[in-house]
């Protein structure tokens, strides 16, 4: 029985959600028998035992050390005074450190793992390199360009890049050059280009069977709106969500209709807000045939997203490299970038650069893009229409690929 180890890094969505696309077709080409082993903390551990009730005990708690939550996304100075201090119950970053590498080693060495698929867990690939192990690193990053106001993360980045190199092949989840959305967060030295394989996005291929249309995809039928996407961990949410607020309350946007889709299950945010100022159900706004302005919603099914995507002029986000794939790469629509952090902030300058979207860093530039890419749209269309024939979404299966070859070698 082969043994396969995924570390799957908890902060951001991205890492758990790659990693789960290509669990989905880790079978069809690996033809031996073998088990997988997930490690993660927090939200990504809680989403892997309610997704594998029934293999708990291949699912283990490793807390890897992750930056501290502030208000507007990662705290810098709560997370350098971490380093030596315990905050917001977080033990010191540098016990944390030598306790997850503890751990790590411990399961390393129970379980014997032939290959090891590490999705942004550095750690985990020195542990590989240690033990001989054939080990893959699943990132959208290298050595991000540092914007002047975070250069003092430098050394941080060159240490973490050392730490990538160490993987017997790093596999990038995105297309390759020239449309690799996340060329300014790679930079890679010409020692380890070799190792580099550029696999494509891991795209979401979950198939649904059609159902009846919903209240809300009917209210989106005919109609010519923005889609507002919140994704990540609770504080980038929060602050994309506060930020997305500023936005809505200025006066140019009376006009702008909108749907905001919020990434919480919690169906008490489901709501439409009509032109009269008047709130209403899913389905008391089709009924009525309410003229609706802005519609709220927890969380999106899969058919709904399909059909809001489809349907949308262009998307607000905030230039998470997954959300940034399957919009501008499999649907087509210009997007307009409101990023959190500086890996966000290259995504996007990647895509205005190429005329495929817009940056925006504050309330102004966030409708000055607006009105940018709606008096331009035929522009922005033809660009993001041809990106989208170039557009790799073949990651999963391209990875499960390397991972047989490597298993048979």
């Amino acid at each position: 029985m082969l043994k396969i180890g995924e570390f799957i890094y908890p902060w951001g969505n991205g890492h758990y959600t790659r990693m789960m696309a290509l669990d989905q077709i880790l079978t069809k080409y690996i033809k031996s028998e073998f088990e997988v082993h997930y490690s993660s903390k927090g939200e990504v551990y809680q989403k892997l035992l309610e997704k594998f009730p029934t293999k708990k005990q291949y699912i283990h708690e490793i807390f890897m050390p992750t930056p501290i939550d502030g208000k507007k996304g990662p705290s810098v100075t709560r997370s350098l005074w971490n380093f030596l201090l315990p905050v917001s119950g977080n033990p010191p970053l540098v016990k944390q450190i030598s306790s997850y590498l503890i751990k790590e080693a411990k399961l390393y060495d129970v379980q014997k793992f032939d290959l090891v698929i590490n999705d942004g867990d550095v750690g985990s690939n020195v542990l590989a390199d240690k033990r001989g192990i054939n080990c893959i690193f699943v990132t959208n990053q290298f050595k991000p360009k540092l914007w002047k106001s975070h250069s003092y993360f430098y050394p941080s980045v060159v240490y973490i890049s050392k730490q990538i190199e160490k993987a017997t092949k790093i596999v990038v989840a995105d297309s390759a050059p020239p449309n690799t959305i996340c060329e300014y967060n790679l930079n890679f030295t010409d020692k380890i280009k070799e190792k580099v394989i550029y696999a494509g996005h891991f795209s979401n291929r979950i198939i649904t069977n059609p159902k009846p249309k919903s209240d809300l995809e009917k209210l989106t039928e005919n109609e010519d709106f923005g889609y507002w996407m919140q994704t990540g961990n609770k504080a980038t949410n929060d602050v994309t969500g506060k930020k997305y607020k500023q936005v809505f309350h200025a006066n140019e946007m009376r006009n702008e209709k909108r749907l905001i889709s919020h990434a919480k299950n919690d169906p008490t945010i489901d709501r439409v807000t009509g032109r009269d100022g008047k709130v209403y159900s899913f389905s008391e706004a089709f009924d009525k045939k309410i003229d609706w302005i802005q519609i709220d919603v927890g969380f999106l099914s899969e058919q709904e997203k399909n059909t809001v995507l489809d349907l949308c002029k262009y998307a607000v986000i905030n230039g998470s490299h997954t959300a940034m794939g399957e919009i501008l790469g499999m649907k087509a629509k210009p997007i307009i970038g409101i990023p959190i952090y500086d890996e966000h902030t290259n995504q996007i300058k990647w895509a205005e650069d190429r005329r495929l979207g817009v940056l925006a860093t504050n309330k102004k530039q966030v409708i000055m893009g607006i009105h940018k890419i709606q008096k331009n749209y035929e522009v922005y269309l033809e660009h993001v229409t041809e990106f989208a024939r170039s557009f790799n979404r073949n990651g999963a299966q391209n990875t499960a690929k390397i991972i047989s070859e490597m298993l048979e070698s």
